[in-house]
């Protein structure tokens, strides 16, 4: 019988795959800061490499409470890249494609960590398989190749869920930088006004679960979307 891995009580696999989830964490959180720092250097701001942010280094970009809640609760933060849009040549723009660049690395993480997992799975029986986002396991013995195997479900299920819950178009999220630059100017300064009330309110919906919802069909739509794309791959 199939069990899920997010069943009642915390089972070997279940501390197996929290183990995992750390050095998934530190590294698709870097990475996300970095493109952020890379991506506002090539629009011409150096600021993120005068401040050392654009590395892989997560001494430079983990903030511990977003690293934690990361880790528990699949949503979490590091600290923001410093970008100076004076630099850029067409503020708005550069401010748009720094800010997409860190949902980007994370989808661009996801689909590599699924693709991964595809091939380990096409090559060699696995005691443990990923089905419409979640971690399923055959009880039984494990070997090095299925928790290698669980490390690359892990990265994409995290990369996925960090994408989308940085894509929500209201500051602090990477989304808004998009969503202002969309917005008509006409409309612009109107939405500032009130850009503080937007996000308090914003949080107090993610707190209290509203938006769970929304944000999880995101997700299934975009691991649907990558496992189709992989499963073209005849031998996948």
């Amino acid at each position: 019988m199939l069990n899920s891995l997010f069943g009642k009580g915390m089972s070997t696999i279940d501390i197996a795959f929290l183990l995992l989830s750390i050095p998934a964490v530190v590294f698709s959180l870097s990475f996300h800061e970095a493109a952020h720092g890379y991506t506002a250097g090539k629009m011409g701001d150096q600021t993120a490499r005068f401040h050392g942010r654009v590395t892989l280094n997560p001494l430079k970009h983990l903030d511990p409470i977003g690293a934690l809640s990361m880790l528990f609760f699949g949503i979490g933060w590091a600290k923001p890249v410093p970008v100076n849009p004076r630099n850029f040549k067409n503020p708005k723009k550069g401010m748009a494609l720094t800010g997409l660049a860190g949902p980007v690395s994370n989808l661009i993480l996801a689909f590599g960590s699924l693709l991964i997992y595809r091939i380990i799975a096409a090559i060699v029986p696995l005691s443990v398989f990923f089905e419409k986002g979640l971690l399923y396991y055959r009880p039984g013995a494990f070997s090095v190749i299925d928790f290698v195997a669980m490390f690359f479900m892990n990265m994409a299920s995290l990369n996925i869920g960090l994408a989308v819950f940085n894509l929500i178009p209201v500051p602090p999220f990477d989304g808004s930088r998009v969503f202002y630059f969309l917005l008509p100017d006409r409309y612009y300064f109107g939405v500032m006004r009130y850009e503080r009330t937007i996000m308090v309110v914003t949080m107090v919906l993610l707190f209290v679960g509203v938006l769970d919802v929304p944000l999880a069909f995101v997700r299934q739509i975009l691991i649907r979307l990558f496992e189709f794309i992989i499963g073209l791959v005849p031998f996948l």
